[in-house]
């Protein structure tokens, strides 16, 4: 399955709804993004950008999206 975005539209990615909304989604809290993983992602590019969040937490890369916001 190929993602309809790549890791430039990720770092600009922003929470569209919800507590945290506003925040750029790689800097959403790890415990809100394994509650969401758990609860179920949103349908679509949010539900997947957020899972890509999900992985890269889940394995220390945050830093390679972080990178591309400067």
């Amino acid at each position: 399955m190929q993602p309809n975005f790549n890791l430039e539209d990720l770092a600009k990615a922003i929470m569209p709804f919800g507590k945290y909304k506003g925040r750029y989604l790689i800097n959403l809290p790890e415990h809100y993004i394994v509650w969401y993983k758990n609860k179920g992602f949103p349908k679509g590019k949010l539900g997947d950008m957020m899972g890509l969040v999900y992985e890269l937490q889940l394995n220390g890369l945050e830093y390679l999206v972080r990178k591309l916001m400067k």
